[in-house]
C-alpha cells in the first residue's frame, strides 16, 4: 500500500471500506506526519488531536457496524482558520482574533462532522484571507513543501501546504480572489472554488461578502467531488446560498469529454507570464484537445480591468465587515483612556498593515464624495466582467486558462510591493468578480515548482469542471507527484 500519508481521499476510503486500513491508524499516521514536517512547513495554527482521536475511534465503530456514514467517514481533514469551529480556536490568521473560540460550528463544518469526516486542526493563512502569500499571518509564515524558501501561495496557503506535504488528504480553502486555486497551483494540488452560493458562507469570517466562496482542497478531482457532495447546497441560514439541489457531483466523472468546446482566452495570457507556466498551460491545453475536446479562441475584454475593480470592491466591503473588530465584545483588547482611544488603539494594534491598508483603501472608496467615482463605477464595471463570461458561456462549455502568472515566489520578494503581490492573482479575481465557478489541477514544472491549469465553468455547472479535471488528471501523471520531505 501506498505510505498512509501520501493517500488520497478516495484511495484512504477505499482501504477503509475493505477492512485493509482504519480510521485510527490513518488518524494517527496524518498526526505523526504532521508532527515530522510541521517545524518545516508551519501550516497548522492550532490542532485537535485528543478529538480527532475519538472521532476516528466512532468512524471504526461505525464501519463495524455496518452503519458507515460514507466516503468521508473516518478521513482526517484540516480546515483554513477563517471558518468557524465550535469551541476550537478560530483566529483568521490575526492578533485581533487571538484566543477567539466560536461557540458554534459553520455550516460546512456541520456537514462535514455529519458525514463522520474527522477534523484535525485549523490551518495558518492571510490575516483575514488578505493575501497571496500566506506571509501575512500575524502567527507565521507557511512555506511551500516543494520549496521551502518560497512561498505556498495565499491566502489558503495552509491548506495547500499541508496536502501537498501530506499532512492531510483534504482541506478546506476560502476563495475570494483566487485564494484556493493560486495556492493549489503553487503547491501542485487540486482546488476548486464553487460558484458564489453553492456552498454556504454561514460561519465563516467574511472579507468581501460578494466574494468570498468555501471550496475544497485534495490531491485529485474524484477527491473534491466525494468533498463538494457533502459541503454544497443550499442553507436558509444564508442569505446569499442558492435554492439549487446540487448533483452527485461523482457521476460527472466519466473520463469522457469528447465533444466539449473548450474556450482559450486570449487576456489570460497575460505580459509577463513566465514561458514555464505558458508552456505547461498550453501543454495540457493540447491534452484536452487529444481526449476529444474541441479548442476555440476567446475574448473576454474587460478582463483588464478586473484588477482595479476588484480592488474597490474588495476593499469596500472589508471596510464594512471589519468594523465589528473593535475590541469590545470579543478578541484582542488595547488600553485607552476613552472609548474611542481603545478602539482605535485595537483596530491600529490587532490588525496588520495588509489588513489596515485595505480597509483605508475600502473607507476611501465608500467616503461622500467618491462613492460614486470609485465604488459605483466599480460595480458597473463588474457587470461588464459578468456580461463577458456570459457571451462566451454561449458558444464554450469550459474555459481553460493559467492560474498563476509565476511559480511560487522567493518568502519576502513581494511583501513589501503590494502591486506586485495583487498581479498574483491576475488571472483568477476576474472569476470572484463573475460569481463563476473554476478548477485548478496540476499539470506541470517550471524550474522544478510546480504549475496549475485553470478551468472556467458555466455558473452551478462545477459537474463539467469536474469532468473535464478527472478526464485529464486520468491522461496524466502530475497529481502524482509528491515534494520531498521527512518521512
Amino acid at each position: 500500500m501506498t505510505e498512509l500519508h501520501h493517500l488520497t481521499v478516495t484511495a484512504a476510503h477505499a482501504a477503509l471500506a475493505a477492512g485493509d486500513l482504519t480510521a485510527v491508524a490513518l488518524t494517527e499516521a496524518c498526526l505523526a506526519r504532521i508532527n515530522a514536517t510541521e517545524p518545516l512547513i508551519r501550516a497548522f495554527l492550532h490542532l485537535t488531536p485528543e478529538t480527532a482521536l475519538d472521532a476516528a475511534r466512532a468512524a471504526d465503530e461505525r464501519r463495524r457496524q455496518g452503519r458507515s456514514l460514507g466516503p468521508l467517514d473516518g478521513i482526517p481533514i484540516a480546515i483554513k482558520d477563517v471558518i468557524c469551529t465550535n469551541g476550537i480556536p478560530t483566529t483568521a490568521g490575526s492578533r485581533i482574533l487571538a484566543g477567539f473560540r466560536p461557540p458554534y460550528n459553520a455550516t460546512v463544518i456541520e456537514r462535514l462532522l455529519a458525514a463522520g469526516a474527522v477534523l484535525i486542526g485549523k490551518l495558518n493563512c492571510d490575516e483575514f484571507a488578505m493575501g497571496s502569500s500566506t506571509e501575512n499571518s500575524a502567527y507565521q509564515i507557511t512555506t511551500n513543501p516543494w520549496d521551502r524558501t518560497r512561498v505556498p501561495g495565499g491566502s489558503s496557503g495552509g491548506s495547500a501546504a499541508a496536502v501537498a506535504a501530506g499532512q492531510v488528504p483534504a482541506t478546506l480553502g476560502t476563495d475570494t480572489g483566487g485564494s484556493i486555486r493560486q495556492p493549489a497551483a503553487l503547491c501542485g494540488i487540486s482546488g476548486l472554488k464553487p460558484t458564489y452560493g453553492r456552498v454556504s458562507r454561514y460561519g465563516l469570517i467574511a472579507y468581501g461578502s460578494s466574494l468570498d466562496q468555501i471550496g475544497p482542497m485534495a490531491w485529485t478531482v474524484a477527491d473534491l467531488a466525494l468533498l463538494m457532495n457533502v459541503i454544497a447546497g443550499h442553507d436558509p441560514r444564508d442569505g446569499t446560498s442558492a435554492p439549487i439541489t446540487p448533483p452527485d457531483y461523482t457521476t460527472a466523472l466519466t473520463g469522457d469529454i469528447r465533444g466539449l468546446r473548450i474556450g482559450i482566452p486570449r487576456e489570460y495570457f497575460v505580459e509577463g507570464m513566465e514561458p514555464g507556466v505558458e508552456a505547461a498551460t498550453r501543454t495540457a491545453i493540447e491534452v484536452l484537445r487529444e481526449l476529444g475536446a474541441t479548442l476555440v479562441e476567446v475574448s473576454l475584454p474587460h478582463t483588464r480591468y478586473a484588477l482595479p475593480t476588484y480592488y474597490i470592491i474588495a476593499p469596500a466591503e472589508a471596510s464594512a465587515n471589519l468594523a465589528r473588530f473593535d475590541g469590545v465584545r470579543y478578541g484582542f483588547r488595547a488600553e485607552g483612556e476613552t472609548m474611542w482611544e481603545q478602539i482605535e488603539q485595537t483596530r491600529g494594534q490587532g490588525f496588520g498593515p495588509e489588513v489596515r491598508r485595505r480597509i483605508m483603501l475600502g473607507t476611501y472608496a465608500l467616503s461622500a464624495g467618491y462613492y460614486d467615482a470609485y465604488y459605483r463605477r466599480a460595480q458597473q464595471v463588474r457587470t461588464l466582467i459578468k456580461r463577458d463570461f456570459e457571451h462566451v458561456f454561449a458558444e464554450v462549455d469550459v474555459l481553460a486558462t493559467p492560474t498563476s502568472p509565476t511559480v511560487a515566489f522567493p518568502i519576502g520578494q513581494k511583501i513589501n510591493d503590494p502591486l506586485a503581490m495583487y498581479l498574483s492573482d491576475v488571472c483568477t479575481l476576474p472569476i470572484n468578480l463573475a460569481g463563476v465557478p473554476a478548477l485548478v489541477v496540476p499539470c506541470g514544472f517550471s524550474e522544478g515548482l510546480p504549475v496549475g491549469l485553470q478551468l472556467i465553468g458555466r455558473p452551478f455547472d462545477e459537474a463539467t469542471l469536474l469532468r473535464v479535471g478527472d478526464a485529464y488528471q486520468r491522461a496524466t501523471e502530475w497529481h502524482t507527484y509528491r515534494p520531498d520531505l521527512p518521512a
